[in-house]
């Protein structure tokens, strides 16, 4: 009987409950998606070229910008370097940082189903067993009038705070805002990872060719001072002649170790990022003439990267959590109504603990309403009405940031094609002058300073052709990362990017 009325009883409560906290409103802002500007179509106040300058020789070709072309989600295979894509698998494979970030997923997602534990009614199972002995001059609490007895209480308590005003639903909102801020943290993570591969197999290659070029330097310096002292048993060329060839093949021979150094920086780098430390082989090694720059390049309009940038979105899951925190301070200023049941049975033997005589059963409701804080709630809302303009402010700069670093990628794309073609031509003609300066310097029909002024200008250029090659590739891989990097087609994004509330 007892059984049977509480159960109507609490039935009855929770359906009320359940019903007022379903009509309920759920009280601060609905969260609307920022709107994009309809300005911002281009990137430039003057319509940019499409294709870029060209020039013959490796790294040399024309690239074309193209607006209909979408960002492939593996977008570093455009480089056509075998040893490359395998090392950006094996990077995702053991990187610590994608590791981290996956597990900060699961774990702001866990926060989710956790808050989402709100919507249903607290069940606790006790049992207290007790050996109570009171004082002969008060009354005993138990049939028997004994001072001293033993009491076993077993029950069931049901606890049920009702979500009138949409306080934990706008808590779960703000939560579930988050996990979608770190899904996105992970697409950036990956992003990141990926361009630091491709960029840091680029700087190697880059100074492997540096190096080969100052090795190539050296060995054309030697032998010029070799023509020059013998040039000087004949009486041709003076001494200072002679120690201005030796500095100049010192400086040389001096800027090897600097170039030695970064190149096995460069490989530290390759090894922390593929998850291993430097004392472990690396076998893949780059070089430019190893890597084919890609030709053609999509471009997506300024109102595409806010769904295509990683840091845009997380930027929005952001003002939308802000947004949800609002809600949340607005709700915990009004009343608050909490349901407490209980069903039990109490007895001192152990034997009659479940007969019907030994029963109890409770159901109450209670409502708070905060009356005096010292003004605690209001200035948390105050706070949290703030905090939530400051994510507007920090998503529209974000938005700014993404839309200028692809503008800056694109004009560097385009200056590193005209600086290429310059830099070719450069090292061409000094390559001649110093051609006909070394016959020359042989027939003695030019002084030594003119040979040395050739040898520099020669030295210098060809090193700026090294090094404007290696921009193009550099700023490529800078244009697939300012647009997104395609991970919306990433084969392995299936379980992160698709991630949805279940």
């Amino acid at each position: 009987m007892i059984k049977t009325t509480f159960r109507r009883s609490l039935h009855g409560t929770l359906a009320l409950a359940v019903a007022i906290a379903l009509t309920g409103c759920a009280v601060g802002p609905d969260y609307k998606r920022p709107q994009v500007s309809s300005q911002g179509q281009s990137y430039s106040p003057t319509p940019m070229a499409s294709d870029t300058a060209s020039v013959a020789g490796p790294g040399g070709e024309a690239q074309h910008v193209l607006a209909s072309m979408d960002i492939p989600g593996q977008w570093w295979t455009l480089f056509h370097s075998g040893p490359l894509n395998g090392l950006i698998d094996d990077a995702l494979r053991h990187n610590a940082d994608i590791e981290a970030a996956h597990a900060s997923l699961q774990a702001a997602w866990e926060s989710v189903y956790a808050q989402r534990g709100a919507y249903f009614p607290t069940i606790n199972a006790s049992a207290n067993p007790t050996r109570q002995d009171f004082a002969n001059d008060v009354a005993s609490g138990v049939a028997s009038n004994a001072d001293l007895y033993t009491l076993t209480t077993a029950q069931v308590s049901v606890s049920y705070v009702l979500d009138i005003w949409g306080a934990n639903r706008r808590q779960v909102e703000s939560l579930t805002a988050q996990a979608n801020q770190q899904r996105f943290q992970l697409e950036a993570t990956y992003l990141s990872l990926t361009s630091n591969v491709v960029n840091t197999a680029i700087q190697e290659a880059s100074l492997r060719a540096q190096i080969e070029l100052t090795h190539k330097i050296i060995d054309e310096q030697e032998k010029i001072l070799g023509t020059l002292q013998r040039q000087q048993a004949l009486g041709d060329v003076s001494e200072a002649a002679i120690a201005a060839q030796v500095a100049t093949l010192e400086q040389s021979r001096a800027s090897l170790p600097p170039l030695d150094k970064q190149l096995a920086q460069q490989r530290d780098l390759l090894a922390t990022l593929t998850g291993r430390t430097p004392d472990q082989r690396i076998d893949a090694q780059f070089d430019l003439d190893g890597l084919q720059l890609p030709t053609q390049l999509p471009l997506s309009l300024p109102a595409q990267l806010v769904e295509q940038r990683p840091d845009v979105r997380a930027s929005e899951e952001q003002l939308h959590s802000a947004s949800a925190q609002v809600g949340v301070a607005i709700a915990n200023r009004l009343p608050n109504v909490q349901i407490n049941a209980s069903l039990g049975t109490a007895s001192e033997k152990t034997s009659q603990l479940f007969t019907a005589a030994s029963g109890f059963w409770a159901v109450g409701a209670s409502v708070t309403q905060p009356l005096f804080d010292g003004g605690t709630l209001k200035h948390k809302q105050r706070g949290a009405e703030a905090a939530y303009r400051q994510a507007a402010a920090q998503y529209r700069s974000t938005v700014l940031g993404a839309v200028q670093n692809v503008a800056d990628t694109l004009h560097a794309i385009d200056a590193d094609a005209r600086t290429l073609v310059a830099a070719e031509r450069a090292e061409q003609a000094a390559a001649r002058s110093l051609d006909i300066a070394k016959r020359q310097l042989t027939l003695g029909d030019i002084s030594e300073s003119a040979m040395l002024n050739a040898q520099l200008t020669w030295q210098q250029a060809a090193l700026s052709l090294v090094q404007a090659r290696a921009a193009r590739y550099s700023d490529t891989v800078a244009l697939f990362q300012s647009l997104g990097g395609g991970w919306w087609h990433r084969q392995d994004a299936g379980n992160v990017a698709d991630a949805k509330s279940p």
